[in-house]
């Protein structure tokens, strides 16, 4: 028996009323009511008379709900797409068929699926928000997918990269990444590139398990053999122990996959410092652990890595160059380089709008997602397709090695693998 809308958004207030009544006795919570230009933390909760006056706005406003960390460990998976978001509405404005766009941000803190799902109860129920987006990591959007479902709310992936994640409710696109689509190639780069050994290092979550599994598939298929299967935690791992486990294998080469930010400066740390480059072991890995903005602090001991990624900042295209100089225009110097989550949002913006200019400026569930599963540009990472069937990219998939280009490190393109669906559905 198919429940009515309205019916179901009442549901959902009873228990997002349930749920932020437990939550009262937090120590701390993240703050509601922040805009796309504001850091967490910046705004008070919304009042009531807030609340009305968002209520008297709706029918000239586009609401965009964003979920993601911004603050704590992974504040930087955040903070990338919401710089993204940013650049798409430096370039292209924030109007779309005669509506404001508003975008309401809202911090989940790191990967504590309770509250990503709650904050989106929250913005469903109380702020009558058009989409829910975001998502840098896998078990804020796992936590978030029944509600998306429940309220017939678009939701639109802008990171997280477990495989599973868009079969979890029929309103979910993603416009970032699985983690099979860019390591399976990687496994058969390797094998034809005389990589016949290799240790495997992946941080023990969905998007490592999958990296794993997809990297392993393709290299032994080739005739490759792997000596050693090593994960880490996903919270504080400490990697010299782990290292030095590879060490003692003699691998021709390690491959990783540990979220992109403090965790790759700190697997390059231990190393570089244990002389695993001296021993002549290479590492090939995702485009996570050479992650551009992460690169300058990194540093030369990142050079000569070869990656398998869909993004890098020196991609050569004119709109490429449009998005750099968006994102530096909307985001200042002290945002740093951008990344595939920035790309990301960009993209899932421009997906938005052309949901909002087909649409003429109302809110259809059904027919956004009609349009989104017909959805394709040249992105600034190269061509981009919605899989209608999976609701991921069919994209490129760039083999890239670090190398310094005018003084500064950059991932440059060496070959690529072209039309990549994800493999892992």
């Amino acid at each position: 028996m198919l429940c009515h809308p309205a019916a179901i958004r009442a549901a959902l207030a009873t228990l997002a009323t349930l749920t932020l009544g437990g939550a009262a006795a937090c120590d701390k919570k993240p703050e509601v009511g922040a805009k796309v230009g504001d850091k967490p933390g910046d705004k008070p909760a919304a009042s009531a008379g807030d609340k009305a006056g968002d209520e008297a706005k709706s029918s000239t406003t586009i609401k965009i709900g964003l979920i993601a960390a911004f603050s704590g460990r992974f504040a930087d998976i955040g903070k990338q797409i919401q710089y993204g978001v940013k650049a798409y509405l430096k370039e292209h404005g924030d109007t779309v068929a005669g509506k404001k766009i508003e975008i309401l941000v809202r911090d989940t803190t790191g990967p504590v699926p309770e509250i990503a799902k709650r904050l989106a109860q929250e913005l469903v129920v109380r702020d009558k928000v058009d989409f829910l987006a975001g998502f840098g990591l896998t078990p804020e959007a796992l936590a978030v997918a029944p509600v998306a479902t429940e309220a017939k709310t678009p939701m639109i992936i802008m990171n997280a990269a477990t495989s599973i994640i868009t079969t979890k409710s029929p309103y979910i696109v993603r416009f970032s990444m699985t983690l099979p689509q860019v390591a399976s190639p990687m496994g058969d780069w390797a094998t034809k590139n005389g990589i016949h050994k290799v240790s495997t290092l992946v941080a023990d979550y969905g998007p490592g398990i999958d990296a794993e599994a997809a990297f392993k598939k393709t290299f032994t298929a080739g005739g490759g053999e792997i000596v050693e299967s090593i994960r880490v935690p996903l919270k504080n791992p400490e990697f010299s122990s782990f290292i030095q486990r590879i060490k003692d294998a003699k691998p021709d080469a390690v491959f990783v996959f540990v979220p992109a930010g403090e965790q790759c400066i700190s697997f390059m740390k231990s190393f570089h410092e244990r002389g695993l480059a001296d021993a002549g072991i290479k590492i090939i890995a995702t485009g996570d652990l050479t992650d551009d903005h992460v690169l300058p602090t990194i540093g030369d001991p990142a050079l000569g890595i070869v990656t398998t990624f869909h993004y890098s900042i020196a991609h050569d295209s004119p709109e490429n160059k449009a998005f750099l100089k968006a994102y530096a225009d909307a985001n200042g110097p002290e945002a740093g380089q951008a990344n595939f989550m920035s790309v990301a949002a960009y993209d899932g913006m421009a997906a938005i709008f052309e949901v909002e200019r087909q649409l003429n400026g109302t809110m259809d569930a059904d027919k956004a997602l009609a349009i989104l599963k017909g959805f394709s540009i040249t992105s600034p990472r190269g061509p981009i397709k919605v899989d209608p069937e999976t609701r991921d990219l069919i994209q490129t998939v760039y083999v890239r090695r670090v190398d310094k280009v005018n003084g500064e490190l950059r991932n440059v393109e060496l070959s690529q693998f072209a039309d990549v669906k994800d493999p892992g559905k």
